[in-house]
């Protein structure tokens, strides 16, 4: 009688191996053939861009194309184009500035739909990437609120200078409306940086005969109890006057329920 016992192990490494084939076939298969690994990385890289893009929306203005999706078709559409402080950075959606702005609107009987494209950290130059974007959605009227961290970071002046009247150019070949909100800089960057880049929103506006905010933190701005514990951006009641002084700026150019100007 033959007491010997074939080890399986020969078999076992016969199925490993194939196993490792077939899921190395799929792998290759699963790029397509036009699509190589490193092609779909690249993909990948850009879908996470379109998220950090979309992400500054809410929820129900978003496609999944990534483009704006009109609440409501029939109202024109104001977009409120910045950074943090367009945003509404540790506030809620419902607490910043362009939905505090459209609550205003409609209670004194404006029937417009605001839609906050506010980036946080967003310089002038990114201002121009997000443009064409912009453009997509269609809007009416355009309140542009860029500058500030170009100036806290020091930036030449002309280049923001550039940008910003680069951006207003392109709104502006598009029948745009556009309202240019003004910014100040703490007064630890220097008298004379600080006063040049106030001054810059003025000449812009009046060189391009833009309506102007001079300023769009004004009756919020040093002001501990309106202000977060950074001591930059407002609270909700401090974007409250906020919505306040982009409305005081807005209102003239704006029609009333009746299609006429409302002054």
């Amino acid at each position: 009688m033959n007491n010997r016992v074939e080890r399986p192990y020969p078999a076992i490494m016969h199925i490993c191996i194939l196993s490792v084939l077939v899921l190395f076939c799929l792998g290759i298969w699963g790029c397509g053939p036009e699509e190589s690994p490193s092609s779909v990385s690249e993909s990948m890289n850009r879908s996470s861009d379109l998220l950090d893009s979309r992400a500054q929306y809410p929820a129900e203005e978003q496609s999944s194309s990534g483009l704006l999706v009109r609440k409501n078709k029939s109202f024109p559409k104001i977009v409120a184009f910045g950074d943090s402080l367009t945003a509404g950075l540790g506030v809620s959606t419902e607490e910043s500035y362009p939905a505090q702005l459209e609550k205003l609107l409609r209670e004194r009987g404006f029937h417009y739909e605001v839609v906050n494209a506010g980036v946080s950290g967003d310089t002038s130059a990114g201002g121009i990437r997000r443009v064409e974007w912009i453009l997509k959605s269609r809007p009416t009227v355009v309140i542009l609120e860029l500058g500030v961290n170009d100036g806290l970071r020091g930036l030449p002046l002309e280049q923001t200078y550039a940008n910003l009247r680069s951006i207003i150019d392109r709104l502006r070949d598009e029948g745009v409306m556009v309202i240019l909100a003004g910014m100040r800089l703490p007064p630890n960057y220097g008298e004379a940086y600080t006063g040049k880049f106030f001054k810059m929103y003025e000449q812009l506006a009046q060189e391009l005969t833009l309506p102007l905010i001079p300023f769009l933190l004004e009756g919020v701005a040093a002001h501990p109890d309106l202000n977060q514990a950074d001591g930059i951006h407002p609270t909700a009641e401090g974007y409250t006057i906020v919505a306040r002084n982009v409305f005081q700026s807005l209102e003239p150019f704006l029609q009333n329920g009746s299609g006429h100007p409302a002054n």
